[in-house]
């Protein structure tokens, strides 16, 4: 059974998308759609540095429209699971037919401005732990005012606050915690920090008339598998505010009987994580198009017929 996931921001890098638009076809759509949410998609994936692509705005409609161009070029894929890390959720709803390509743009581009806006109110950040007690580290991210904004498995967690907190976490450790490493995020994403932005969001979402989902779509927010389209988009809205759980979501995954996951560009973060969570699971990154060969004898050997 094959999983295609989506990753979230601070997957991008200066130029990712240059290869891509290369493909037949790739360079209209990417234009269409840049015309649809007045952002130059194009620009920012192959010109832009590392500090324009690192703005909230600009990163979370680049990445979701990165998403959908690498799945378009693999073909029919019959999924049996889509699942998305926080923006990426966009992605996947898109891929679950819950809103068409444009939508879920249209709907990211909103979400990118209010939280670069909300953002904006307080210096924010968040950081990377890798190793430890998940328990522990948690409780200690309490102690110094952190939220575990993502909780990603495979012994990492990702704390969300102001910048003096995670000053503060960088001299002060968990225990078992090996390395904190700075996200290239421009604010504490899904925590507190970012409810201004859900006001918006929940605006721009009454507009739109989400349909059921066609291939199984598991949240994000708690592991589950949601059948309706308006609760996926009412826990897209919501999700800007509350933690990641990644780790359910694999062992979601697991209990359906994944064999295979696909992770659409800019790929690397999921399949990194899967590859120590979910032992025995293959797995693709799609980096640059040289992946979809790849991806495509995957999905031969594992997708739904």
């Amino acid at each position: 059974m094959l999983v295609l996931v989506a990753p979230g921001q601070g997957a991008q890098t200066p130029g990712f998308l240059t290869p891509w638009l290369e493909l037949p076809g790739a360079a209209d759509r990417i234009a269409a759609w840049s015309d649809a949410i007045g952002l130059d998609l194009a620009h920012y994936g192959t010109k832009a540095d590392a500090d324009e692509i690192r703005d909230t705005a600009v990163a979370q409609p680049l990445l979701v429209a990165a998403g959908l161009l690498s799945a378009a070029a693999l073909g029919d894929v019959p999924p049996g699971v889509v699942a998305g890390h926080s923006v990426g959720e966009f992605t996947a709803a898109a891929f679950a037919g819950v809103l068409d390509d444009t939508a879920a743009l249209r709907l990211v581009r909103t979400r990118g401005l209010a939280m670069a806006e909300a953002a904006a109110i307080t210096e924010t950040g968040m950081s990377a732990l890798l190793g430890g007690d998940p328990d522990v580290t948690v409780l200690h991210l309490e102690k110094l005012g952190l939220t575990a904004a993502n909780v990603n498995g495979a012994g990492q967690i990702v704390a969300a606050g102001t910048m003096e907190q995670l000053a503060a976490l960088e001299a002060d450790k968990p225990e078992g915690v090996r390395r904190v490493v700075a996200l290239k995020v421009a604010g504490a994403f899904h925590t507190h920090h970012m409810a201004p932005a859900v006001a918006k969001l929940e605006a721009a979402a009454k507009e739109l008339s989400p349909a059921a989902p066609t291939t199984r779509y598991v949240s994000n927010k708690d592991g589950q598998v949601v059948t309706d389209g308006a609760e996926v988009v009412a826990r897209l809205v919501g999700q800007v505010a509350n933690p990641v759980r990644w780790d359910l979501c694999m062992e979601t995954f697991q209990a359906l009987g994944a064999t295979a996951l696909i992770e659409v560009c800019p790929g690397g973060t999921l399949t990194g994580i899967a590859k120590r969570a979910l032992p025995g699971v293959s797995t693709v990154a799609l980096k640059t198009p040289d992946d979809l060969d790849a991806a495509r004898t995957l999905i031969a050997e594992h997708a739904a017929v």
